[in-house]
């Protein structure tokens, strides 16, 4: 496949990403004239439209709904070769696409990246932020080389195919309250048992995510039920609930020192989570294995 066959995939994969062939000549740095005339040839070549075109907006049509996957696979080969090649005379280069939780302590994410790019500075990088769910599945599909997780010992992810994983950090999770309440006033300062916080009103992240699963799991391995009266998807939102006093909540023993205005009890048989890095062993390309490398490097026992 030549430079100019390449090209024409790029900027098909565009106008699908984009929605539209003008976002996608912007993207791609080059005129929009250009880039239509491109894709009509290559519509030619393979006897299909890959676009519905109206004057409101720009579609995949089913044709093309088949041929994008192949494209961006094609597309992936090609990098991943060029990145092969530099691989073997030294140079790390291509692209290196990162996910995590927004809760991660085994290592420092923005160090990590900082000093990856300063030894590494032809690759180019890429850190989107998900919950641990979402992340799986964009490594699965392809989407992420590698994500940063934060999830029960139950949570099943790396033994999938195509992934591998290992665990960086275990923790307990600690019972976190505003200043004022009675837990946090207990003189004693030994740890509290779930079974005293069964009366409490809970704010947590909504039930079906790991970071939930957590407390759900311990709280039923001890045969106890709580009430969880505020979901919320945000870490800084969570915290503030229970600032104000309108609930507690459980996190992870080295999260809570980043969490100033709140009282910290630790806890008997609380939860534990899992940090997990997973990364795709489909798209195990040099960059990512570079960053591997430095993972390990910081978070050596």
């Amino acid at each position: 496949m030549d430079l100019m066959e390449l090209q024409q995939l790029r900027y098909v994969v565009a106008v699908a990403e984009t929605g539209g062939f003008t976002r996608a000549a912007e993207r791609c740095h080059v005129v929009q004239s250009a880039l239509s005339h491109q894709i009509g040839k290559l519509e030619k070549e393979l006897g299909a439209r890959l676009f519905e075109r109206t004057s409101r907006r720009v579609a995949l049509t089913p044709a093309g709904e088949a041929f994008l996957p192949a494209a961006r696979q094609a597309l992936e080969a090609a990098e991943r070769a060029r990145a092969e090649v530099a691989a073997a005379t030294g140079e790390i280069r291509g692209s290196l696409s990162v996910g995590a939780i927004g809760t991660v302590t085994a290592v420092g994410i923005p160090a990590l990246m900082r000093a990856y790019h300063d030894r590494h500075p032809q690759v180019t990088m890429r850190l989107i932020h998900r919950m641990s769910e979402e992340l799986v599945r964009e490594v699965r599909e392809g989407v992420l080389d590698l994500a940063f997780l934060g999830v029960p010992p139950s949570f099943a992810a790396d033994g999938a195919p195509g992934l591998a994983g290992r665990t960086l950090v275990v923790d307990r999770h600690v019972a976190v309250t505003e200043p004022g309440h009675p837990l946090a006033k207990r003189s004693s300062g030994d740890p509290v048992p779930l079974a005293e916080l069964v009366d409490e009103s809970f704010v947590d992240f909504p039930s079906g995510l790991a970071a939930r699963a957590q407390g759900d799991e311990a709280f039923a391995a001890a045969g106890l039920r709580r009430e969880v009266a505020f979901e919320v998807n945000d870490l800084t939102f969570l915290v503030d609930l229970v600032r104000c006093g309108l609930g507690i909540t459980m996190l992870p023993s080295r999260l809570v020192s980043r969490l100033p205005g709140v009282a910290v009890v630790p806890l008997r048989d609380g939860p534990v989570r899992e940090e997990r890095l997973v990364w795709s062993t489909a798209r195990h390309s040099p960059a990512a294995a570079a960053f591997l490398a430095a993972v390990a490097e910081v978070n050596a026992p």
